[in-house]
């Protein structure tokens, strides 16, 4: 849920829109912002500054960077599993400069790009999870939502934010060190 996003394509649609459905747009509008401004107030200040990397398939990795940021995060690394020449088009419109995007890189490939960028989350899928968590990487599992989710929509974003809070400042992290923390 990205909010500035979600209001630009809001008001966007709303210019196609009658003025009655334009009234009822601007409602839901109008009823959601508080609610995502409290999330945005509760979980902000324990995430804002932290970095992601995201190495994803089915869900498209633009769709999340909005919510992210919403949060006060910075993805510094994005890619795809099954990409296409247009997604990484879009992808870049969402993007800071100097984000590191990658495409259908193996295991060993994006374990070693974690190791340098050193994120303080990843999000991806199974196969990855274990790696990451092992190393002592907080993780989210993005592809299903397993344990918890959906991500989308305005209930969504609150149940997304309490997911990467748990991921990242869960005390467990501090029991574990990652590779590079020894060198």
């Amino acid at each position: 849920m990205d909010l500035r996003r979600s209001r630009h394509r809001c008001v966007k649609l709303q210019a196609t829109l009658t003025t009655r459905s334009r009234k009822g747009a601007e409602r839901v509008i109008a009823k959601y912002k508080p609610l995502m401004q409290a999330v945005i107030d509760k979980y902000k200040p324990r995430l804002a500054g932290k970095t992601v990397m995201l190495f994803v398939g089915g869900l498209r990795p633009r769709h999340v960077i909005g919510a992210y940021e919403d949060l006060g995060m910075e993805v510094v690394g994005t890619g795809y599993e099954f990409g296409h020449n247009d997604d990484y088009q879009r992808t870049t419109h969402y993007v800071k400069d100097g984000t590191l995007i990658y495409d259908d890189v193996t295991g060993y490939e994006f374990e070693k790009f974690v190791e340098k960028v050193q994120p303080d989350l990843v999000g991806s899928g199974i196969k990855e999870k274990y790696v990451f968590q092992k190393m002592g990487v907080p993780f989210r599992q993005m592809h299903s939502w397993d344990y918890s989710g959906p991500y989308h929509g305005y209930d969504g974003f609150a149940i997304f934010a309490r997911d990467m809070d748990m991921a990242i400042n869960n005390p467990i992290w501090g029991l574990t060190k990652t590779p590079w923390a020894n060198s």
